[in-house]
């Protein structure tokens, strides 16, 4: 049996069980289903507490979804051009669990430049390649430095979240909102907090600024650390980002 990647937790004998059941109910349903590997599956299951029955309708709507969103199997670039242009999402090194970073930022997305359909792309865009560096999970740096009223764009946020929860269950390892502006909070405790589901909202720490540095260093190691933030790891731009080969 395949085993978990960094984050994403031991399974026991009774959980890859449930995993087989899971996927006799999906198949039934969509043949295309076969194509979907173990890891995937049990994702699905224990973003539903392991009932077989919601994670099925759950998968099920994901596999149409993502024949709607990603026809080709991905997301074009030029499908999403004008948000990559904007540099508000970067790749870094790994945390000190083996887990990929990703470092937004949020003063960079103006809500009166979006474009809804777009920007959902550019959702799908980043998560996949997000994943695609091989773990189970990764760890979220979001950036809100300079962050004010003209970057306010709850419908976007509320649409990231919905796409990774339903889409991407099990995914977040860890989201370090730093920098925050009190407005921010305000807004995220009114208008955001009450779309994400329960097993979302612990994974989103808000960090305060006096505790920056020793927050990111045990979460990260200096050589892994972005530069910016007074580490040794340069940023790469979603939009420059190539898969590197997995060492041995």
């Amino acid at each position: 049996m395949a085993s978990a990647g960094a984050g994403g937790g031991a399974a026991g004998e009774g959980e890859w069980l449930k995993v087989a059941e899971l996927r006799a109910v999906v198949q039934a349903q969509d043949p295309r289903a076969k194509e979907v590997d173990n890891l995937t599956l049990r994702r699905f299951l224990r973003a539903r507490d392991h009932n077989v029955e919601k994670a099925a309708a759950m998968f099920l709507k994901f596999l149409k979804w993502r024949r709607e969103a990603a026809p080709d199997g991905f997301v074009p670039e030029e499908r999403v051009r004008r948000e990559l242009a904007q540099d508000k999402a970067w790749m870094g090194g790994v945390d000190r669990s083996g887990r990929p970073i990703l470092v937004g930022f949020l003063a960079r997305h103006y809500s009166a430049d979006r474009d809804m359909p777009e920007y959902k792309s550019f959702v799908v865009y980043f998560f996949d390649k997000i994943c695609a560096r091989g773990q189970e999970k990764f760890l979220a740096i979001v950036d809100l430095q300079g962050w004010g009223y003209a970057n306010c764009d709850v419908r976007a946020y509320i649409a990231s979240i919905e796409i990774m929860q339903n889409y991407y269950p099990e995914r977040l390892g860890k989201a370090l909102m730093i920098n925050v502006p009190y407005i921010f909070v305000k807004v995220w405790k009114t208008m955001i907090y009450p779309f994400i589901d329960t097993n979302t909202r612990d994974k989103f720490v808000f960090v305060e600024d006096k505790n920056l540095h020793e927050t990111l260093r045990q979460e990260i190691d200096e050589t892994q650390l972005p530069e910016y933030l007074g580490g040794k790891m340069p940023l790469i731009p979603l939009k420059d980002y190539v898969q590197q080969p997995e060492s041995a």
